[in-house]
């Protein structure tokens, strides 16, 4: 038995000359309802199942078929139920051939007369995923849409991140009489009605992540600070060492202040999500002007007091408390409900806070607890001379989290 797993393409005609071939010689025809509907010239016997272990079962059961064709939409290449099939074919000795096809993004960039070969490549058809993320780390990103995530949803999600002017290009029903392609901005889009199996381009206009280098400690002039304190680029640097984000974390800066220790975090975890707790105004506004300046639209402001306003918000890899407003307690127990493996980073500029924190940490049974004084002295110029001026000493105090595999 000879069996091939093809793509075909658009399914409107777009079958390639390897596929027509294979199709000719086979006995049996194997796939989707909606992927056999689309070869209607095929004159053996059709099977209308996509399941891997249902082809398996199939195949053993018919031995003097002499040739298999298992059909997918598309190119067997992407995100294609060929992956799951193949291996399955190879543990139990039957051989396989696999032709591609024509795949939507292929089809797509040909409509739009430009290259793919940089595009950022995301199925989110059935499946939870974030659509923010690869957009914030690629400038041109296609999306397989369906099922939660619709073009508008996705372009919903853009525009409250505050990339509402991202251009994005939906295509729907490629190669058949009623294909539609529509380009405009992810604002217009996203209230705008598509059918579910759509595919979606969309290219960033704005610059996300911007900064000068990759180390931790942005200068401190960069941000805009207002009258609300900020924490110091060494002491930042120092507490982005000691949180261990991955670039996949889920974190949270509670007391963000003016959001220098959350733009930071917002770098780290480029993949991830980083939300900034303030309940101050002033700083909130200040928040805001930072996340847009450095293109930190992975962190989203969260307005409240904590605890009470960590409530919605996902598990955290990892929590800093830069401010605690006498909440300290609530907050640790708020966070270990939330997701007892968090990694906690704790400042303190008073030695109240700092027996507090030391007191807390034991009690709430966090491992691996760290204390680190930090003395911060800057040279200023006097005269021919240069000064040093001591900054407030900081406390930090760390614990929790996985524990390191070195």
């Amino acid at each position: 038995m000879k069996v091939t797993l093809l793509g075909i393409g658009m399914g409107n005609g777009s079958l390639t000359g390897e596929a027509q071939a294979a199709l000719r010689e086979a006995d049996v025809l194997l796939g989707a309802r909606r992927v056999l509907d689309s070869i209607p010239g095929f004159c053996g016997e059709r099977v209308a199942t996509y399941a891997p272990g249902e082809i398996l079962s199939f195949l053993q059961s018919h031995p003097g078929c002499r040739r298999a064709v298992v059909a997918y939409s598309g190119d067997t290449g992407f995100y294609s139920g060929a992956r799951q099939l193949l291996p399955l074919l190879e543990e139990h000795g039957i051989p396989a051939e696999v032709l591609p096809g024509i795949s939507t993004v292929q089809a797509l960039a040909a409509r739009l007369g430009i290259p793919w070969q940089e595009f950022c490549l995301v199925s989110a058809h059935g499946v939870d995923t974030d659509v923010l993320a690869p957009l914030l780390n690629h400038p041109s990103v296609f999306y397989l849409t369906g099922g939660k995530w619709t073009p508008g949803a996705i372009c919903g999600e853009f525009c409250r991140a505050g990339l509402g002017d991202t251009l994005v290009t939906v295509a729907s029903n490629l190669s058949y009489p009623e294909e539609e392609v529509v380009t405009a901005t992810a604002k217009e889009i996203a209230h705008r009605p598509f059918p579910s199996l759509s595919a979606l381009l969309a290219r960033r206009q704005k610059p996300s992540f911007r900064r000068e280098f990759g180390s931790f400690g942005i200068p401190d002039s960069a941000f805009l600070r207002g009258e609300v304190p900020m924490t110091k680029a060494e002491v930042r640097a120092v507490i982005l060492s000691k949180l261990r984000l991955s670039p996949h974390s889920v974190a949270y800066d509670v007391g963000a202040g003016t959001g220098s220790v959350s733009v930071e975090m917002a770098f780290a975890a480029h993949w991830g999500r980083i939300y900034a707790i303030e309940e101050n105004p002033a700083a909130l506004e200040l928040i805001a002007a930072n996340r847009e300046r450095f293109g930190a639209y992975n962190l989203e402001m969260v307005p409240g007091r904590a605890p009470g306003s960590l409530k919605p918000l996902p598990p955290p890899d990892a929590v800093f408390v830069g401010g605690s407003k006498g909440e300290l307690q609530g907050i640790l127990e708020a966070v270990l409900e939330k997701n007892p493996r968090c990694r906690v980073a704790i400042s303190a500029v008073t030695l109240e806070t700092l027996a507090q924190g030391t007191t807390l940490l034991t009690r709430l049974g966090l491992s691996g607890a760290e204390w680190v004084q930090i003395g911060v002295s800057r040279a200023k110029p006097l005269g021919s001379s240069h000064l040093l001026m001591a900054q407030n000493p900081i406390f930090l105090l760390a614990a929790g989290g996985e524990e390191p595999s070195w």
